[in-house]
C-alpha cells in the first residue's frame, strides 16, 4: 500500500528517471551532431555556455528572483508568528532558518529560492497571511522548506543546462544544415534535411517538456514532504484550495518565476486538456489535493 514515504520516494525516482532521460537526450544530440559533421567542438562550446550562464543565475538565483518578485525582507518584530513557525520546521527539518521576505500583493501564493539551504529564502504574500489559517500557512512554508532542503534549485538549474544546450545546439544544427556555412558531411542528401528539420522542431519541444515535467514531480515532492513535516497532509489540501480559487492576480507574475510559487501565480489561464497539461509549469491543483487527501486517509 502507498504512505507518505513510498510517495515521497516514487517522486524522487521519478524526478531523477526524466533527468536521465534527459541527459541521454543531450548525448543523441552530441552524436548525431558528430555524424554529421564530423566534429563535436560546436557540441562542447554550446554545453560550455550553458554551464557558464546557468551557474550565473544557480549562483545569484536569491537576489535574481527577490529583485524580480520585489520581496522585502519580513523582519522578526513585524511578522513574530511567521518567524516562529518557520524556525520550528526548520529544526523539525535539520536545515538553517532560512531568510523571509514579503509581497505586498492580494493574491495567497508563496515561493522558495536559494543555491543551497544556508542560502536559503522563503517569501509569502500579504494575501497569503491574511486569508489562511495558521494550520494552512505551516503547511505552505513546510512544502516552501521542501523544496530547499531537496535541493530543487540545483536540480532546476541541471535542467536549465541541458534546455539551453539543446535550444543551442538545434539552433546551430538549423544555420548550419540550411545554410552550409560549416559543409556538412553529404550523408543522403533529402534524408539528411528531412531529419533535420524533424529534430530542429522536435528537440526543443521535448526538452521543454521534460523541462516542466520535473518541475511537476519536485511539486508533488515537497507536497510529500509536507504532509511528512506537519503530520496533516489536510492542512496543504485546504491552503491549496484557497490559494487556486482566490481571483487576484499576482502583479509581479511573469514567465521567468512563475515555476517557482507553491500554485500557478496567473489566474484564469489554466489548462485542461492533456496536450496542455504537458506544457504547465504545476500539477493541477485538484490531482495534488487529492494525492494530499489520500495521504491523510492512510495515516488516519
Amino acid at each position: 500500500m502507498s504512505t507518505l514515504y513510498t510517495q515521497s520516494e516514487n517522486n524522487v525516482y521519478k524526478t531523477y528517471a526524466y533527468l536521465l532521460g534527459f541527459v541521454l537526450l543531450v548525448i543523441g544530440i552530441g552524436w548525431m551532431m558528430s555524424w554529421y559533421y564530423g566534429n563535436v567542438i560546436i557540441l562542447y562550446i554550446a554545453l560550455g555556455f550553458s554551464i557558464i550562464t546557468s551557474l550565473y543565475s544557480y549562483w545569484n538565483s536569491d537576489k535574481i528572483v527577490l529583485r524580480l518578485t520585489k520581496a522585502k525582507a519580513a523582519t522578526e518584530e513585524e511578522y513574530p508568528e511567521l518567524h516562529r513557525i518557520v524556525e520550528n520546521l526548520a529544526i523539525s527539518n535539520g536545515l538553517p532558518k532560512p531568510r523571509l521576505y514579503i509581497l505586498e500583493d492580494a493574491q495567497p501564493n508563496a515561493f522558495a529560492t536559494g543555491r543551497n539551504p544556508e542560502k536559503g529564502v522563503i517569501a509569502v504574500t500579504t494575501g497569503l497571511l491574511g486569508r489562511l489559517e495558521r494550520a494552512e500557512i505551516e503547511a505552505v512554508l513546510a512544502h516552501e522548506l521542501g523544496h530547499i532542503g531537496n535541493n530543487d534549485i540545483l536540480i532546476s538549474s541541471i535542467v536549465v543546462v541541458l534546455v539551453g544546450t539543446v535550444v543551442l545546439i538545434a539552433d546551430f544544427f538549423f544555420r548550419t544544415a540550411f545554410f552550409g556555412r560549416m559543409g556538412g558531411r553529404d550523408k543522403g542528401g533529402i534524408v539528411i534535411l528531412v531529419g533535420a528539420v524533424v529534430f530542429i522542431i522536435l528537440a526543443p519541444i521535448l526538452a521543454q517538456i521534460m523541462k516542466l515535467a520535473i518541475s511537476r514531480k519536485r511539486e508533488y515532492l515537497a507536497d510529500s514532504t509536507a504532509a511528512l513535516t506537519t503530520r496533516y497532509p489536510e492542512g496543504l489540501a485546504s491552503a491549496l484550495e484557497k490559494i487556486s480559487s482566490d481571483p487576484n492576480q499576482l502583479k509581479t507574475a511573469n514567465d521567468a518565476t512563475a515555476h517557482l510559487f507553491i500554485a500557478s501565480p496567473f489566474r484564469g489561464k489554466e489548462k485542461k486538456s492533456w496536450f496542455r497539461k504537458l506544457f504547465m509549469t504545476h500539477p493541477p491543483i485538484e490531482e495534488r489535493v487529492k494525492a494530499l487527501r489520500a495521504m491523510d486517509s492512510e495515516g488516519s
